[in-house]
Formats: C-alpha cells, sequence, structure tokens
C-alpha cells in the first residue's frame, strides 16, 4: 500500500534525493515545505504536492490532513542542520514517522532528548547513513572483520569548493550548520566509525571558516584527516580537469575508491526504512559526538600526525574586517 509523505526543505541540494526515492519506492508525496520558493524541481516527481512557505500553515495543512483521517505516514527533513530536531518533533507530534538527513542533530545531549520523544510515542526516527550501503564500503568493513588485531593507518581528504554564498547561508554560520566538519565530514566520519569503532583519541590541529583537520585514533585505525572548501587546495590535475571537488580515502598505501555508486544510495535507504530496518536514531550517536568535540576544542596546531594540507593557502574570510 502507497505511504503518504510530507518533505520540509525542498529547494536544497540534497532534497531531490529524497523526492526520487520517495517516487521510486511507489509512494506520493503530498505537501512540502520550504521558505524558498523556487522548488520547480517538485514537477518532475509530484506536480500536485501542495506547498508551503511558512511553517504555520503547512502545520495546519498537515493537521488538517489528520483529523481528516487521511494524514502522512512519514514526514522527510532536508532543513538546515539546526532545524532537525525541531522538525523531527513536529513528525513525531503529526503521528508520522520521521525520515531526517545528517546530522540528525548537532549536540549529543539533543539525541537523548530525541530518544525521549521517541519512545512517548509509536513513530519512530530515521536517519540517512547511505556511505553504510556503498558496496564498496560494505565490502571493506568484511575485510576489517576479518583480520580483527590489525591497527589500520588511514588518510582522508576531501576538498569540495564552495563560493562566497556559502558564507551568507546558513551553511556558514557555526551555530546553524555546526561547522565544516559537522556539515560534510559527517558522512566520512559515521562510515569510520562503522568500520574500525570506537573513538580513543580526538585531536583537532586546524579548524577555520573554510577548513578542518585533525588526528582520530579509533579502536583499529589511526586516521588524519583533512576537509576543506577552500578551491585552492584542490590538486593542479583536477582543476585541469575542471572538477571542483576531490576526494581520497587511503588506507595504508592503497586508495580506497568509492566515488561511483552513489546514484540510489538514498532509494536503497527508503527501502529498508519501509521495512523497517531503516537507521535509527542511537546508530547517529558515534559521529555527532566526533563532530562536536572538533567544534568545541582548541586546534592544537600542525603538530604531530597533522595532514600535509593542514596548513597550506589559507585564504582570508570573505566578510572579515581588515
Amino acid at each position: 500500500m502507497s505511504k503518504r509523505f510530507a518533505l520540509i526543505g525542498a529547494s536544497g541540494y540534497i532534497a531531490p534525493r529524497h523526492m526520487k526515492a520517495i517516487k521510486e519506492t511507489g509512494n506520493g508525496l503530498v505537501a512540502a515545505l520550504d521558505p524558498n520558493d523556487s522548488v520547480g524541481i517538485i514537477d518532475s516527481y509530484f506536480p500536485d504536492a501542495e506547498f508551503f512557505t511558512e511553517f504555520e500553515r503547512f502545520d495546519r495543512h498537515i493537521d488538517k490532513l489528520r483529523r481528516k483521517e487521511k494524514g502522512v505516514d512519514y514526514v522527510s527533513i532536508c532543513s538546515p542542520n539546526y532545524l532537525h530536531d525541531a522538525h523531527m518533533r513536529f513528525a513525531l507530534r503529526s503521528d508520522a514517522h520521521a525520515i531526517c538527513e545528517k546530522p540528525l542533530v548537532l549536540n549529543p545531549w539533543n539525541i537523548d532528548s530525541l530518544l525521549d520523544i521517541e519512545k512517548k510515542s509509536d513513530k519512530h526516527i530515521f536517519t540517512i547513513l547511505q556511505l553504510r550501503l556503498h558496496p564498496a564500503v560494505v565490502e571493506l568493513k568484511k575485510k576489517v572483520a576479518q583480520e580483527p588485531d590489525k591497527i589500520w593507518d588511514i588518510d582522508l581528504t576531501y576538498l569540495t569548493s564552495r563560493g562566497k554564498w556559502y558564507y551568507t547561508s546558513w551553511k556558514g554560520d557555526l551555530s546553524k550548520s555546526g561547522g565544516i566538519s559537522t556539515n560534510i565530514g559527517i558522512h566520512f566520519f559515521d562510515m569510520l566509525t562503522w568500520i574500525f569503532g570506537g573513538v580513543k583519541k580526538n585531536t583537532v590541529h586546524v579548524n577555520t571558516h573554510d577548513r578542518s583537520g585533525g588526528f582520530l585514533e579509533l579502536e583499529r585505525a589511526n586516521i588524519r584527516w583533512f576537509l576543506s572548501i577552500n578551491a585552492d587546495l584542490l590538486p593542479a590535475e583536477i582543476k585541469s580537469e575542471g572538477k571542483t571537488t576531490y576526494r581520497s580515502l587511503k588506507i595504508g598505501p592503497d586508495e580506497f575508491e568509492f566515488s561511483g555508486g552513489f546514484t540510489d544510495l538514498h532509494t536503497q535507504s527508503y527501502q529498508k526504512i519501509l521495512a523497517g530496518n531503516g537507521f535509527r536514531i542511537e546508530e547517529t550517536k558515534a559521529a555527532i559526538k566526533i563532530v562536536h568535540e572538533i567544534r568545541n576544542q582548541q586546534p592544537v596546531g600542525c603538530q604531530g600526525e597533522y595532514h600535509p594540507l593542514a596548513k597550506e593557502k589559507l585564504s582570508p574570510h570573505p566578510f572579515s574586517i581588515s
């Protein structure tokens, strides 16, 4: 039987993947909310969905459907990071399951609040941890499990260029996005702790407006990591090809290739959720704790096992006062 969905956050980068997943799993989108009304992408999936730019009117519509016994079964949440917990609570109050993008919340203690609210409801909160479904990542987890006594050396580099718009948007506001380590790094931290175990040590070497890097010691791995939105740090060959993103994960001397295979991971995530096997609140704790610690500790500078890019070509904040 087809399920009825509502969507909060329809104009961002990730929302079309959720629309696609809803459609490809044979379900329908009945209502969507976004303060930005440039959401023509909805026409490609659900042109008949009701659309709202104000939360209050969206809330009233969802409540009216519920009272008419035509309520939504799921609320998909693609809103800015700092609003996720409020929107998950809205979903449960609306007698619907929540499907929320990463990060589920910004602070570890928010998880405990959600767990308490979920216990008082017969509905559930699910999150999207799509890298855990990537075939290459699944095979890596199996490989690591076969050598239980081995400690792996890992270098993670993720460079994804962003323009000046980034600093004007909520993504450039630390209190709203959680910073670079949260906004673009949490996917990798979740994947790595899922494969290599819990955190033993979390050291930050640099954490600025355009980069974040450090050393993470897990139960089964020592990880040098570096994340940046500074286009100047892209390798020359990547720039020459006109690309704006560079991703590298080296396990020992070998490059781990997982750049492809992302197209259908949201649809697979929805299939698992609809079958009752989705990722739940508790599974987000490790990565959320990591990025919270990164955000709230004083960087020690480039010493010890720091990433070689950590101190290169630091660009000024575009809105800094000289």
